[in-house]
C-alpha cells in the first residue's frame, strides 16, 4: 500500500474510486481493513483512509503525548494536505468517529459531510470503556501477550461481558491478536481516557449533512450515544443498525447501505 510521511511517521494509507473524497477512519485497535471492508464507494466517490498512529502498518509510533484524538485529527489534515484535497466528507467508526468529530469542530471549512458510525465517546470518556481498555493495557504491559490474554479471559470483567454480550467479549479478546500490541498497548489508556471535545454544546455549531449510525446491545458503543450526538447536530440523521450479536452479516450490510445512500448525496451526476 502507499504511504505518506508526516511528523517523522510513515502512514500507511489506501484509496479506491474516483470523485468526491470520503475519508473513512477505523476504530481503536483496528486498521484500514475495517472501513474498507464495510464501504464500497458508489460512483462519483473516492474512498480514502489511513492506519492511525500505533495502528496497522503505520510506523513508528511517534511521541506518546501525540497519541490522542486531536493529534489523529491533525494527521487527517496532513493527509488531506498531502493529497491536495481542500474539502471532503469525513467520518469513521468508533475512534474514527471521535477523531473526525474533533476534526470537524476544529476545521469546519474542510468538511462537507460527516459520518459518525457507532460513537464510543461523547464529551467525556465512556466509563465502561475506560475500565475495560485500561485493564487490557495494564495486563499487556505487565505480562506480555499470551499471559495477558489468559488473565483477561479469566477476569470478572471479561466473564461478565461474555455472559451479557458475547460478541463484545470476542472483540475485546481480539485486541490481543493485533500486530505489535505489546509495544503499543499504552495507546488504549491514552485514547480511551481522551475526548473529541470538552463541551457537547459545540456540536450544535456543525453545519454539514451528518449521518449517525448506532446499535443496541453494545456497551462499547451505547445506542444512547448515537441519539445524543444526532440530537445536538442540527439536521443529523440517526440510523439504527442491527446489533452484531443478532447478525454480523446484517449489521455490516446495514452500515454499507446507510453510508452508500448518504454518500450518493455528494456524488456528482
Amino acid at each position: 500500500m502507499p504511504t505518506f510521511d508526516h511528523d517523522g511517521i510513515q502512514f500507511n494509507y489506501r484509496e479506491t474510486g474516483a470523485g468526491i473524497p470520503f475519508f473513512f477512519q477505523h476504530g481503536l485497535g483496528a486498521d484500514l481493513s475495517q472501513p474498507f471492508g464495510l464501504c464500497q464507494p458508489p460512483p462519483g466517490i473516492r474512498l480514502l483512509g489511513f492506519d492511525a498512529r500505533t495502528h496497522g502498518q503505520t510506523r513508528p509510533a511517534g511521541a506518546r503525548e501525540k497519541i490522542s484524538l486531536a493529534a489523529f485529527a491533525d494527521d487527517l489534515r496532513a493527509f488531506m494536505d498531502y493529497l491536495g484535497i481542500e474539502r471532503a466528507v469525513v467520518g469513521g467508526i468508533s475512534m474514527g468517529a471521535a477523531l473526525t468529530l474533533n476534526f470537524t469542530l476544529r476545521h469546519p471549512e474542510r468538511v462537507i459531510g460527516l459520518v459518525q458510525s457507532r460513537p464510543a465517546w461523547l464529551d467525556a470518556p465512556n466509563p465502561w470503556n475506560v475500565r475495560m481498555f485500561t485493564l487490557i493495557s495494564q495486563l499487556l504491559r505487565e505480562h506480555g501477550r499470551e499471559q495477558a490474554r489468559q488473565r483477561f479471559q479469566q477476569s470478572p470483567e471479561y466473564l461478565q461481558t461474555l455472559e451479557r454480550w458475547p460478541d463484545v467479549a470476542a472483540s475485546l479478546a481480539g485486541q490481543f491478536d493485533r500486530p505489535d500490541v505489546e509495544g503499543s498497548a499504552f495507546k488504549f489508556e491514552r485514547l480511551i481516557t481522551d475526548t473529541p471535545c470538552a463541551d457537547r454544546r459545540l456540536w450544535t455549531g456543525i453545519r454539514v449533512p451528518t449521518l449517525v449510525l448506532a446499535n443496541r446491545l453494545d456497551p462499547i458503543h451505547p445506542f444512547e450515544y448515537g441519539g445524543i450526538l444526532a440530537g445536538l447536530i442540527p439536521g443529523a440523521e440517526l440510523r439504527e443498525l442491527t446489533p452484531k450479536s443478532v447478525s454480523l452479516e446484517q449489521h455490516n450490510l446495514d452500515v454499507a447501505r446507510a453510508v452508500d445512500a448518504f454518500l450518493r448525496r455528494f456524488a456528482k451526476p
